[in-house]
């Protein structure tokens, strides 16, 4: 009986998972590795903070992104983990250019990116609630053995969300570092990934 109680819940900690947004792409919850590391930080000092119910609309498929569901709720969070040396976060793929899955133009500057630029949007706990303001600064990605810098130009919104402005998306993860193909190519990884665990500072 303890073992089906472990069962159930790790099953429904899965597709609670399944349904979080990763700004692109969805959440990978095929390996034992994402699982645990997102079960951590449910655990630590980000929680859901409410949830937002689905409008579908013409959202852009690029990079394999998630739309909204009529009807379906969506986790918000109004946090991210403290940001250290080395910051655990996910990277996960987007076009900001125009008529990208971005959705409109970058929140930072108001702006449109071409995709060999170097720029990346953090989740809203990141990008504005911790009480540093990141917009148009510069932070240190390590993965795949590498290190890029790349400015921050827009919010991955983990409140927000199934609108135009966002692409009719859900809401973003509160761990979510979303970045160019050019960021993606300069760390040597290949887009179809999707998705890649990374740590991150500011600069």
């Amino acid at each position: 009986m303890a073992n089906l109680k472990k069962l159930l819940a790790m099953f429904a900690l899965v597709m609670f998972l399944s349904q979080l947004r990763v700004h692109g792409v969805s959440v990978s919850v095929g390996s034992s590795a994402n699982v645990t590391t997102e079960t951590k930080h449910l655990r630590g000092r980000c929680h859901i903070s409410g949830f937002l119910h689905g409008k579908s609309g013409d959202c852009n498929r690029d990079h394999g992104s998630v739309c909204c569901k009529d009807g379906h709720r969506y986790p918000q969070f109004r946090c991210s983990p403290p940001v250290s040396a080395d910051t655990p976060a996910i990277l996960t793929l987007n076009s900001f250019a125009r008529g990208g899955d971005g959705g409109g133009k970058s929140f930072c500057d108001n702006r449109f990116h071409k995709d060999t630029e170097l720029v990346v949007a953090l989740s809203t706990g990141w990008l504005r609630l911790d009480g540093k303001r990141r917009c148009n600064k510069m932070i240190r990605i390590n993965g795949n053995g590498r290190a890029v810098l790349a400015k921050v130009v827009d919010e991955c919104d983990s409140v927000y969300g199934c609108d135009a402005e966002h692409n009719f998306e859900p809401p973003c993860p509160y761990n979510d570092v979303d970045a160019s193909p050019a960021v993606w190519k300069a760390l040597g990884l290949k887009e179809e990934i999707g998705v890649f665990k990374i740590t991150w500072s500011d600069v």
